[in-house]
């Protein structure tokens, strides 16, 4: 219990120094959200002073990137309701659907047939492009069981990529004509990364463009959990094609529509369901600052350019594979 608790404390404090930084204007001027910081100053500490103090924070930090980091999966469930979907019709729904399975298998081969990368880092990378971004990776993570240093690798292209994305997008828009205000916002919402990221890049569009493209992202998050159970029992049969392994449920994706479900009846107070928010980005947090904590930055260096050049090349299908599939789209409906 005292190693457990001396980890945890450490995560907490990375987590708390994360959060303040994000809200300084250095952090808004770069787009470097609480997430991206918590790994990155988890990275630092985890590879300068942290190994002196490992034996006796393990237990806390694996408990913050574990059972932490599911806590904080079901949470998200909070961030979306049904009501949501009413809000931009089944274009965007389809558009969602098309590009996330598309971006999956994109990724899946090129990472794997083509570049010839690891496997878990092309699973997370996928998941990343294709759904959420590091909230995605993270709730991937129990499922490939992948190392810290994969999954790292992994969120690294999520935060290049998708902060190129916000910049590109808006050029887009004033360059190229040929979507309506409406399907912008469901091309931002069905191909950038993350969703600060897809927030921004409708933002300095304008905010018709912002609503659209927010709300089809979260449509795209509620595809996380029937994702995972898809991968967990594809990663099954792959693992275990002779009938001896155990399929093991990612039961926390469940818990997490379950609890979207339940927020779409609005039981509870709104200002009770931000207090939810707050705590499952905290919890998020302390994930990526545990994460960041057992990661080597040795083991990124070995993973050497064919990550880098898998992300270029996905980036590369969401933009360009993105807006065809939104102007195909804007046609069909």
């Amino acid at each position: 219990m005292k190693n457990k608790l001396i980890g945890l404390a450490i995560v907490a404090i990375i987590t708390l120094f994360a959060k303040l930084s994000s809200m300084t204007d250095w952090a808004t001027q770069w787009h470097l959200g609480a997430l991206t910081l918590a790994i990155l100053f988890g990275l630092a500490v985890g590879n300068t002073i942290y190994p002196k103090f490992a034996s006796q924070a393990n237990a806390g930090v694996m408990f913050a990137k574990g059972q932490l980091l599911r806590f904080g999966i079901i949470l998200y469930g909070f961030n979306i309701t049904f009501q949501d979907i009413t809000a931009v019709g089944a274009n965007a729904i389809i558009t969602d659907v098309i590009m996330l399975v598309s971006t999956f298998f994109v990724t899946f081969a090129l990472g794997i047939y083509l570049l010839k990368i690891d496997k878990q880092i092309v699973y997370l990378t996928a998941t990343g492009c294709s759904i959420c971004g590091a909230a995605a990776i993270l709730a991937a993570e129990p499922v490939v069981k992948a190392d810290s240093h994969k999954v790292s690798v992994a969120i690294a292209l999520i935060v290049i990529f998708g902060t190129i994305s916000m910049f590109i997008y808006p050029t887009i828009y004033h360059e190229i004509q040929g979507l309506s205000d409406n399907q912008f916002g469901i091309y931002i919402g069905s191909s950038v990364h993350e969703v600060a990221q897809v927030y921004t890049a409708g933002k300095n569009i304008n905010a018709q463009v912002a609503d659209i493209s927010v709300i089809t992202k979260m449509l795209r998050v509620m595809m996380l959990a029937p994702f995972l159970i898809v991968l967990s029992f594809y990663l099954h049969k792959q693992q275990g094609q002779s009938g001896k392994t155990k399929f093991n449920m990612p039961w926390f994706a469940l818990y997490f529509i379950l609890v979207a479900v339940f927020n779409s009846f609005h039981f509870l107070p709104e200002q009770l369901v931000q207090l939810l928010i707050q705590i499952d980005g905290i919890l998020l947090m302390m994930a990526m600052s545990a994460l960041g904590l057992t990661t080597h930055i040795s083991a990124i260096k070995q993973a050497g350019i064919k990550p880098l050049i898998l992300g270029f090349a996905v980036f590369l299908w969401l933009v360009i594979g993105g807006f065809a599939v939104n102007f195909a789209m804007l046609h069909f409906a």
